[in-house]
Formats: structure tokens, sequence, C-alpha cells
């Protein structure tokens, strides 16, 4: 049971964590001195716009994104609208969570609001993947006992895992290390894509493993 559905995750997920890789080679290739380290900002952006558009446009052909109701164009439009909407509202929530736990207001904002971009990437972007701007199924999601589907199961494994990822990467940077990881935020960020390649690979392993005691249905 449920073997289909996580061959299609196991799929999807070595894609996106195949675009992780290409979005931090590549950019070394045309960009002079490239590196997570040096040019953190500039691989930062490039894992969240790889990881944006390959996650649309694979759970948009393999069927997962939630189907619409209407056919109208006026409400595709409304729902990508929503749907950015959304992101950018989620990237703001992100940054004032981060500042309430410790991040500079307003020095280093910009490498706040980034590591904020590349937490929605991680996490937001997918709840718009699986269940479009819903909020009210994102609340079901995340609530106890909430899962209706392995890709509901799968999302709350991931996102989970990115942000505990996040949160543990913080750790080192008060300590006089002086590496060039220890420089804000760049272990929080490798910490977050830690946290969300160890969900893509652990999602799908859980939910094969468990696969006989799951008992919801797909929606």
């Amino acid at each position: 049971m449920w073997d289909h559905e996580i061959r299609a995750m196991a799929s999807t997920h070595a894609i996106i964590a195949a675009s992780v890789f290409m979005a931090t080679v590549l950019p070394a290739v045309f960009v002079r001195g490239f590196s997570v380290y040096g040019t953190h900002l500039l691989w930062l952006y490039s894992v969240s716009g790889t990881v944006t558009a390959v996650s649309v446009a694979v759970f948009w052909l393999l069927g997962i994104t939630p189907p619409t109701k209407k056919h109208t164009l006026g409400y595709k439009l409304s729902r990508l609208f929503r749907s950015c909407l959304y992101f950018f509202l989620s990237c703001l929530f992100f940054h004032s969570v981060v500042v309430l736990y410790g991040a500079p207001l307003i020095e280093s904002a910009l490498e706040t609001f980034s590591l904020a971009v590349l937490l929605t990437s991680l996490t937001t972007l997918r709840c718009l993947c699986v269940l479009g701007p819903n909020v009210q199924a994102w609340i079901r999601v995340f609530s106890r006992h909430g899962a209706m589907s392995v890709w509901d199961t799968c999302l709350q494994i991931t996102v989970a895992c990115t942000v505990v990822g996040a949160w543990v990467g913080a750790f080192p940077i008060p300590l006089d290390w002086d590496r060039p990881w220890q420089v804000w935020p760049v272990s929080c960020s490798l910490g977050a894509m830690i946290g969300f390649l160890t969900g893509l690979v652990a999602s799908p392993a859980w939910i094969h493993y468990h696969r006989k005691q799951l008992t919801y249905k797909c929606k």
C-alpha cells in the first residue's frame, strides 16, 4: 500500500535534492570567486530560486498540486496572486521570528531577510505546492493527527526538519572559534539546508517503514 505514492515522493525529492547540488556547483563555473562562505547571499538566493522553480515544476508535472475547481482565468490569477502574497508574508513572518530569537534588527537586515527567503522556499513553498493557498488546510496538516495523505505526512517531516536544522545552526554563532561559517547567517542557512535535505530522505523512508500502519485516505 502507498508504494506508488512513495516512489513518486522519492523521485520528486531526488530531483529537488539534485537541484540544490546544481545551484551550489553551477554558479562557481560562471561567477568568479563564488563559494558558499565567501558569496553566501549569492549562494542562498541561487538555492532559493532553484528550489522554488524546480519544486513548482515537479509538483505540477506529477499532479501533486491540488487541482482548481474553477478553470476561469480570473480564478487562476487569483490563486497565483494569493500564493505570491502568502510567500511574501511568510518571508516577513520568518524575518520577525528570527529577529525575536536574537538576530540584529537593523544591522545585517539584508542577511536576516535572505535567511527568511530561504526558509520560505524550503517550507511555505511546499505547503503552497501540496495544499495550495489554503490556510485552513495548512492548519489542519500541522495539527495533531491532521495528515490526510502521505504527502501531508511528508510535509510535516520536511518542514520540521528544516526549521529544527535552522534552529540548531544558530548554536555555534556565539562561540569564539572565528570560523567563516559562524558569520551571520551562514550556519543557520546551512543548518536549514541540511535539515531540508535530511527531511527529503527521511520522509519517504519513514512512510515506507510505517506504510502498514497508515490508515488515512488519499485526498
